[in-house]
């Protein structure tokens, strides 16, 4: 998945910094959904769509996984040094807004991110 976004990305005039966060931000939310959605269920799946309009770079991650309460979704503290649980953390620093939406007519989550570019993310 990593190599497709970064496919995607290349196509366009971003440089490598912003490449590589933007990345990282798609990364730590498939692995979210991997982990806490699926349970590391090898079966599950997550469709990724990226647009570029204007100055938005919008990344969509839709899954079917058991619907997730928000209120969950929280970031451990920094001052907790330990590997893991800053996801949530990197894809909010990265990304300009995160949203979930839901989709009432089927199980499953849908989370936007989204990026607004400017001059310091091109070459």
């Amino acid at each position: 998945m990593r190599q497709q976004v970064r496919d995607a990305l290349g196509s366009h005039n971003f440089n490598k910094v912003t490449i590589d966060r933007l990345i990282l931000a798609v990364n730590e939310a498939a692995m979210n959904v991997i982990q806490h959605g699926y349970q590391f269920d090898r079966s599950g799946q997550i469709w990724i769509e990226i647009t570029h309009k204007d100055n938005d770079l919008v990344f969509k991650l839709t899954d079917l996984a058991s619907t997730v309460d928000q209120e969950c979704i929280k970031s451990r503290d920094l001052g907790d040094l330990r590997p893991g649980g800053l996801g949530v953390h990197f894809i909010k620093e990265i990304m300009d807004d995160v949203t979930f939406l839901e989709d009432c007519n089927r199980s499953g989550n849908v989370l936007i991110m989204r990026k607004k570019l400017d001059s310091s993310c091109l070459k």
